[in-house]
């Protein structure tokens, strides 16, 4: 059994994780600062199902001691602490960077100077592709695609970070890499895509398979910006839980490695796409409108996970119905506490 340290953990992916792991038999530890709604609303969740879980309340930009202690004792540390909304990273850059950047470095500083570094697993971002203008995207079937990849983005893409959120997650995926390198520390990257399930409290500017799901279960109005046809690979959460266990399970030939964390070319969706899966499921329309296209916004991003299949064994597993049709069930079973906590 493994001690894990989840930074992060009570949000959307990390309380998930949080629970998967306890019920494994893994002592878990939550580091959280609880700014994000919904994160008490997780923790009090996991605290019935799993009293040993232990919650630690401390901030990664400034509690350096915290961090020192506690990666001191962990096996495993998973990094999922993070401002997570590109909107955001522009009218707020130094929040951005204090937390995704500065707040990165303190955790890999405080894993490496560990009298027994743990494995160190960082949530990372397709976003640090940018808007791979190198690449052509044609229309095809009422949805734009890559013309000539056809298994998607590989992580030989060039890096090109843009907006202050592309910044601050490049800077601290380029860290984790070189910390492996430099320092010897087991560290693994995820370059993430379009990450859904239960417990994420999605919002217009970040989460938009949960956002659109919840618009549709409350029937309130939903704005698609563009014309919705720009697709993602969407990953069920689960599944991106199983590519943490598998890279350590995999740790020698993962360690210091990076891997595209998507649904793949064979679980994606387009924004029109979600709408009419939606309003098969609810039997009712949804009420769209459409904006203008928000800057920056690729018409296409799909993860070549080629490079997980062949070194730790992984690929998704989960059909965005089945996924889509877990999470909103979840949305049902918690309908009046979601309610309170966007109404708060």
């Amino acid at each position: 059994m493994l001690r894990y340290l989840i930074a992060g953990g009570a949000g959307f992916i990390g309380v998930n994780a949080a629970d998967q792991y306890a019920r494994a038999g893994h002592t878990v530890t939550i580091l959280d600062n609880f700014s994000r709604r919904g994160t008490d609303v997780n923790a009090d969740w996991l605290l019935k199902r799993h009293p040993k879980v232990r919650v630690v309340r401390a901030d990664i930009r400034k509690d350096h001691q915290i961090l020192a202690a506690e990666a001191a004792q962990c096996d495993v540390l998973l990094h999922l602490a993070a401002q997570v909304a590109v909107t955001t990273s522009v009218s707020d850059p130094r929040l951005d960077f204090e937390i995704n950047a500065l707040g990165s470095f303190n955790i890999l500083d405080a894993a490496r100077r560990a009298p027994k570094p743990p494995i160190v697993l960082y949530s990372s971002t397709n976003k640090v592709y940018g808007g791979m203008e190198d690449v052509r995207v044609v229309e095809k079937n009422g949805r734009y695609v890559y013309e000539t990849l056809p298994l998607g983005c590989s992580e030989a893409q060039t890096l090109d970070f843009h907006s202050p959120y592309g910044c601050s997650k490049g800077s601290a995926d380029q860290y984790v890499r070189d910390f492996s390198r430099i320092y010897g520390l087991r560290t693994v990257v995820f370059r993430q895509s379009c990450i859904y399930g239960p417990h994420q409290f999605g919002i217009e500017d970040q989460g938009w398979v949960a956002w659109f799901t919840l618009r549709s279960l409350f029937n309130q109005p939903v704005t698609i910006y563009g014309d919705g046809k720009q697709v993602r690979d969407v990953l069920y959460v689960d599944d991106l839980i199983g590519a943490y266990t598998a890279a350590v399970a995999h740790i020698d030939r993962a360690a210091g490695r990076i891997y595209n964390t998507g649904g793949s070319a064979a679980n994606i969706l387009s924004l029109l796409d979600l709408v009419a899966l939606l309003e098969k499921i609810s039997g009712a329309k949804m009420n769209c409108s459409f904006g203008d296209w928000r800057p920056g916004d690729q018409r296409v991003y799909i993860s070549d996970v080629r490079r997980a299949q062949s070194e730790i064994g992984w690929s998704p597993t989960t059909s965005p119905a089945a996924g889509i049709g877990k999470m909103r069930d979840w949305m049902i079973e918690n309908k009046e506490l979601i309610r309170g906590i966007y109404q708060s």
